[in-house]
């Protein structure tokens, strides 16, 4: 799809015909992730006309911005600089290296920038099958959605069938003070451009502990607060080995941990747990993550989901009124 295309897909309206073929079977998808693109390529392949909708800034979902790839990235580098002073190789000295956490971050974020052209936006401009909507969409029925862009102007999408394909945002537990901290979630602590001199992690899952081990290795200390054991769905030995391991590593993790209040006085957190007082210049909250359904007025649809917000689905990803 062409610039112009897009433009004018996106201008003011009530209704979306898009490219005025309506004896197609016309799909529209909710998000624009691997999921979503995936849907797509494959809708259009089969002959039917997509639109896909989205709210945020950039394409391409959670993996490819702020999730797998710049994670990966940040840890195969903090690998990298930690290895410098612990291969353990006779014949090669052991040195500290000068960590330029701000240049770790430019490439970073270049690389991610590439690899959502490569896999997203460079989709959208060569096939003109699917259709970007930019804007905050919202059930009216189970076949219409209410799109409204960052103006405020709203036009309905009318569709043979929807696919929700949303994605989930880093969850904040309820601790009394938390919110009017600047805590970081895996988002914000993905493009810091400082090290911290002590970085207070909250959670014990696969995100908060390679997070945790990455900013270990460029010269951090860290603390985990785990609220039961380390990756808790897991098998227990695993959590325990894990446990282990990061402890050769200078990591302190504290399981079980009861954090009852959350402060900060301007340059450092208070973290009150019931053991007593922990306090670090940044403090990482990665506790788990939520649907991002709760703007889509899935009630109107008569969408079900569970106490989580998550979509109830079957074993073919079909909702209740499929």
């Amino acid at each position: 799809m062409s610039e112009t295309q897009m433009n004018n897909c996106t201008s003011s309206g009530t209704t979306c015909g898009c490219d005025g073929e309506s004896e197609r079977l016309h799909i529209a998808i909710v998000g624009t992730g691997s999921g979503a693109f995936a849907a797509a390529i494959r809708a259009v392949e089969q002959g039917a006309r997509v639109t896909i909708i989205e709210g945020a800034e950039v394409i391409g979902g959670t993996c490819v911005n702020v999730g797998c790839v710049p994670s990966k990235i940040f840890i195969r580098g903090a690998n990298i600089a930690w290895l410098q002073g612990h291969h353990g190789v006779a014949g090669i000295p052991l040195t500290v290296p000068a960590v330029d956490r701000a240049a770790m971050v430019a490439q970073q974020q270049e690389w991610v920038e590439k690899l959502r052209h490569a896999k997203y936006e460079s989709i959208l401009e060569s096939n003109t099958g699917i259709t970007l909507i930019r804007g905050m969409a919202q059930f009216v029925d189970p076949h219409t959605l209410r799109v409204t862009d960052a103006e405020g102007s709203a036009r309905d999408i009318h569709a043979d069938r929807i696919l929700l394909a949303v994605g989930a945002h880093a969850s904040v537990p309820a601790i009394e003070g938390l919110v009017a901290t600047p805590f970081w979630t895996s988002t914000e602590a993905l493009v810091a451009e400082d090290v911290p001199e002590h970085l207070i992690v909250l959670g014990g899952s696969v995100v908060a502990l390679e997070l945790a081990q990455a900013f270990r290795h460029i010269g951090a200390r860290v603390t985990v607060l785990a609220r039961t054991t380390l990756l808790s769905r897991e098998d227990p030995d695993i959590g325990t080995y894990l446990k282990t391991l990061l402890d050769e590593e200078g990591i302190t993790v504290i399981l079980d941990a009861g954090v009852e209040r959350v402060d900060h006085d301007g340059s450092q957190f208070s973290v009150m747990t019931r053991e007593g007082e922990l306090r670090g210049d940044r403090l990482l909250v990665a506790t788990g993550r939520t649907p991002n359904t709760q703007t889509l007025a899935l009630e109107r649809a008569g969408v079900a989901t569970d106490r989580r917000g998550a979509i109830i689905v079957d074993d073919h990803m079909r909702t209740n009124v499929a």
